[in-house]
Parts: structure tokens; sequence; C-alpha cells
């Protein structure tokens, strides 16, 4: 699909992938970018439009889904990592939360601007997914096990949005220099060159980004024997 002229909204678009999205989307000739957070004035950037938006908060979301009623491609970014939820001991309230942000968030967005994309010509629904959502993680399970059910939706949005004209993309990659990853110490890819592998997605009409050799890998490997 056509980038330039369109209109997009980005949720947690103020820093990090977000934000990387966010100034592609202006780079490749966007009309208007959406910066979907809780707090509008984290939005530094001058050239995209803050939007109120908590993808926990459905009452929110219909308001959000209101102001930005010009959407033609949507970004599902925000997200929360989960380092406090252990395999075998504690609590769950860690994987609690990533499950409440990383999938119900992606879903209440998706239902809230599916029909604004189908009315404004189909356009695209781009959710941010990771290596993770492919293999178990004993380290941060809850995390890994919401980007699982996070890539599942994704593909039910795939299908379900099909007749709609909605391009729907799943981005996966490993380790990316955010500070949501300045603990691990490992290759990381950077947060621009994963928004740039999305927007070639987007004009080409690819379904799926896989973004660095370890997710190449990882996508590779599912059809072999679990060990």
């Amino acid at each position: 699909m056509d980038i330039k002229g369109s209109v997009a909204l980005v949720t947690g678009g103020n820093r990090g992938i977000g934000r990387a999205f966010a100034r592609a989307l202006v780079q490749h000739g966007a009309a208007k970018v959406y910066v979907g957070v809780r707090d509008p004035g984290s939005v530094q950037d001058a050239d995209v439009v803050p939007l109120r938006l908590d993808v926990t908060d459905e009452r929110g979301i219909a308001a959000a889904a209101r102001e930005a009623g010009d959407v033609s491609i949507l970004i599902n970014n925000a997200g929360v990592g989960d380092g406090r939820t252990a395999l075998l001991e504690g609590t769950l309230d860690g994987a609690r939360q990533a499950m409440e942000v990383n999938l119900f968030g992606t879903w209440r967005v998706s239902r809230a601007f599916a029909p604004i994309l189908a009315r404004n010509g189909g356009g695209a629904l781009v959710n941010m997914l990771s290596l993770a959502s492919w293999g178990g993680r004993p380290g941060f399970p809850g995390y890994a096990a919401s980007k699982a059910a996070q890539w599942s939706l994704t593909d039910s949005l795939r299908q379900g949005l099909r007749e709609e004209g909605t391009l729907v993309i799943g981005v996966h990659v490993g380790f990316v220099d955010t500070d949501m990853a300045a603990w691990v110490d490992a290759p990381k890819i950077s947060p621009e060159a994963v928004a740039e592998q999305t927007m070639e997605a987007l004009l080409a009409g690819r379904a799926e980004v896989l973004a660095d050799e370890r997710t190449r890998e990882a996508k590779a490997a599912l059809s072999q024997p679990i060990v």
C-alpha cells in the first residue's frame, strides 16, 4: 500500500521502536501520524499528533477512535516486558500485565480501529511481535506467552480482515537496542532498522517482517522436531 499521503497511528510511539515507526512514517511521506500514548506531553516531535491512548482502557480507546477517524495505517506497538514472573515460583502478576497489554491491548485497539480502516479503504494493521512468539523462554515466560498469543491473534486478524481489504503484518524481531533490552548483553538491531523493514513490507504488501538473522533462523526451525 502507499504510505505517502496516508494517515497513521502508532501506539506507544513516543520512544524506542514506536518512535522509530513514527519517524519512518513521516520520512516516507505520511500526511499525518498520530502517536498514541498515555501522556501526550511525553511526545517531543513537533511533526506528529499526540493522541491520548491507554491500550488497557476501553473507554479511552473508543475516544481515541472517534478523534482519529481518518487512520489508514495502524501500528500496534505498545507493549511491556515481564522480568518479574518466574517459571516455577512467585506471583503471576507480571505475566498478567504482559497479557493485558501485549495481547488484550492489541486486541482492543484492533477492534476499535478495524472498522475505521475498512471505511477508509482497508489500509494496514501492523502488530509488533517478537522472536519470543515462537518459543518458550524460561527466563521470561510471561512475556513469551503473551507474544505467542499475540502472534495467534495477528493471524486471526489477518484472516478476519482480509475481505475488508486490510493488510495485516506481523513484525518479528529479537533483541532491539532500546531501554527494554538494556539489560541484555547480546547482539541487537536498531529500532530504525526494524521500522524501515516494516515500511518496506507495507509498500510491498508483505504480511510478515523477519527483522534479524536470529528471527529468520527461528522461523525456519519451526518445522523441526521438538528437542
